[in-house]
């Protein structure tokens, strides 16, 4: 089965990719989300012209073909364009077959339990242990993450004495029974990472997300040797060269990849493998309610290094209006604090045709 047709639809923040084969069958995929149009022109110009009329079935080797003829474009954007491809044809597989994704990566359908993730640090201690509270309350979570520090800080808080107020906070108001997470974004200095590290094993937070800036594996490796809790992070990175060098040196305890980041479900795969072969368990990265979370859903119900958990972004409209009406229906319904895998064909939800009206469309064709 040849693809035939690759299709884009676009607005700046997400774009959904619509492969058809020759046969007329067809998936759908997206692209990682934010600055989609810039992704959508490396897609037709850099990935769609070395894909199309070539074997649907075989994605290794066609993400393979667009790495060696654009070898000296790598970096984020065409793993961002690749991801579009990949998920899309991981769609248009599980269609033909009948079978959820899940299945043809070798799992099950089934619940999976989620962590409400926070993405504000403009939000004060209170209520944010507010919220967090209502959540549990009335969606059962028993896994929240909050935000500590600034985003690449450089040891600067959001406001002074913020991370030491939230911390205690947040972790008292959820009590016992409760999974604790923090993210710090690349905040820190191994210095400071360390000291907000004890800080958080003090107050029973067992995940410590990317303390210090990502790109610097040495420092993340320092905070890792010096704390008993889980030091985790990855979900920026897409070369598979420093993935192997990040999980040889130990640099992190789990590793969070993140499918539209690295080009889709194909080579988070391959990040998976060297996780599973360190003894590392894998909880990807998945921060807004488009299809990459939903995609992280079928991997996680895959793979035998599953973390322990989904991420789930908490934010709404106020925070994320572009995700408003992507879906004909939520894929994302949370009871008893956990989300279901879906059952049915593909990724098992529908892009909503309204949205596709709106956007940009654009289609590359074997000519």
């Amino acid at each position: 089965m040849k693809i035939a047709s690759l299709e884009t639809f676009t607005n700046q923040f997400v774009c959904f990719v619509r492969v058809t084969s020759d046969s007329g069958a067809f998936g759908w995929g997206q692209t990682s989300t934010y600055n989609a149009d810039i992704t959508t022109t490396v897609f037709h110009r850099q990935v769609a012209p070395w894909v199309l009329g070539r074997d649907a079935f075989d994605i290794d080797a066609l993400l393979e073909r667009v790495e060696e003829r654009e070898h000296k474009f790598p970096g984020s954007y065409r793993c961002r364009a690749l991801a579009g491809l990949d998920t899309a044809l991981w769609d248009l597989r599980g269609r033909l077959e009948g079978k959820p994704v899940v299945e043809l990566l070798g799992g099950k359908p089934k619940r999976l339990r989620a962590y409400a993730s926070s993405m504000k640090r403009d939000i004060t201690p209170e209520q944010e242990a507010q919220r967090f509270l209502r959540l549990r309350d009335r969606h059962g979570y028993d896994a929240f993450k909050w935000r500590v520090g600034a985003e690449c800080g450089h040891d600067v808080d959001e406001w002074p004495g913020r991370t030491e107020a939230i911390v205690p906070k947040v972790a008292r108001a959820l009590g016992g029974g409760v999974a604790k997470l923090v993210d710090a974004n690349s905040g820190f200095s191994p210095r400071r990472a360390i000291e907000v590290g004890r800080l958080l094993e003090a107050e029973g937070v067992g995940h410590y997300e990317e303390p210090c800036p990502y790109w610097k594996l040495e420092e993340t490796r320092q905070v890792t040797a010096a704390l008993a809790l889980d030091v985790t992070g990855g979900e920026q990175d897409w070369d598979l060269a420093t993935w192997a060098r990040m999980i040889e040196m130990r640099a992190i305890d789990i590793v969070q990849p993140d499918v539209m980041y690295m080009g889709g479900i194909t080579r988070t795969l391959k990040v998976v493998a060297l996780a599973a072969a360190a003894g590392l368990p894998c909880t990807p990265h998945s921060a807004n309610r488009s299809l990459v979370t939903l995609c992280t859903m079928h991997l996680l119900g895959a793979i035998a290094n599953a973390g322990k958990y989904l991420e789930l972004s908490i934010e709404g409209a106020d925070y994320y209006p572009w995700e408003a009406g992507l879906f004909l229906t939520d894929p994302y319904q949370v009871v008893d604090g956990h989300v279901t895998i879906p059952s049915e064909p593909g990724w098992g939800v529908e892009i909503n045709p309204q949205w596709l009206e709106a956007a940009v469309h654009q289609r590359s064709s074997v000519s």
